[in-house]
């Protein structure tokens, strides 16, 4: 016998927050999509940390504890989804927001019609099974050497930052903390800085940066190695990234 799948209620919220706001850490009983209209989130969660920019939309399943810090000026839509869908995923995720999604959430943050509401939720679910999580995430260590070493690169991302001499700092040996890179993150050092840099793009891009400026403060060699770094990781240059915003 086949096991029908629940219907999915949804809930929306549309909130605009200054620069700087912190919405101090909470759960809900229900699904949430956090999506940003325009300006950029920092959302902690139990596995990390996850930039939300423009064009991308973070899932967050029922029950996770969060925070969301406004890197800039930020206007949410936010749609809570009650009830279950074998093909939404049991863990947070980035999406890229396609156009479609992106009107879809519009819709339901604002609370549409009765006879729109059904449609539009299965159109949410139609996108969302399909898309691919970014691969933008920051993992929060629990070895308090390796949770200083991160935030000393955080703090200063266009500084070299030599593995061996960032362990120095932190009271480890370069292997150690090599060790525990791998160990926490499931990434090399070089591989994490990246995802760091990255993050890091995304908010000042957002910000108004040019390329040029972005690529030299976090300490590119030049706006083509900066570029190339950012198609890789996103699958589209900076340029395309912000005119699609």
């Amino acid at each position: 016998m086949t096991k029908l799948v629940p219907s999915l209620q949804t809930t929306g919220l549309e909130t605009d927050y200054p620069k700087g706001a912190l919405i101090e850490p909470h759960s809900h009983d229900v699904h949430q999509i956090v999506h940003s209209l325009s300006g950029v989130m920092r959302v902690t969660a139990e596995p990390g940390t996850w930039v939300v920019a423009p064009g991308r939309a973070l899932w967050l399943p029922a029950g996770s504890v969060h925070d969301i810090r406004c890197t800039t000026a930020v206007s949410m839509r936010t749609v809570y989804v009650d009830g279950h869908h074998p093909k939404l995923p049991d863990i947070c995720a980035v999406w890229r927001v396609t156009p479609l999604l992106r009107e879809v959430l519009l819709r339901l943050a604002t609370g549409p019609s009765k006879e729109m509401r059904q449609p539009l939720i299965d159109l949410l679910v139609m996108e969302a099974i399909q898309l691919e999580p970014s691969p933008l995430q920051l993992p929060r260590p629990k070895d308090q050497r390796l949770r200083r070493a991160m935030a000393i690169v955080t703090a200063d991302p266009g500084a070299p930052h030599a593995l061996k001499h960032l362990a120095g700092e932190v009271g480890a040996s370069a292997r150690t903390l090599m060790r525990l890179f791998e160990a926490e993150t499931g990434e090399t050092y070089r591989q994490w800085r990246r995802q760091v840099r990255m993050a890091l793009a995304l908010e000042r891009l957002a910000e108004g940066h040019s390329v040029t400026t972005t690529a030299l403060d976090l300490g590119y060699q030049s706006p083509s190695a900066f570029v190339q770094a950012f198609r890789e990781t996103f699958g589209e240059t900076p340029g395309a990234y912000v005119r699609g915003r």
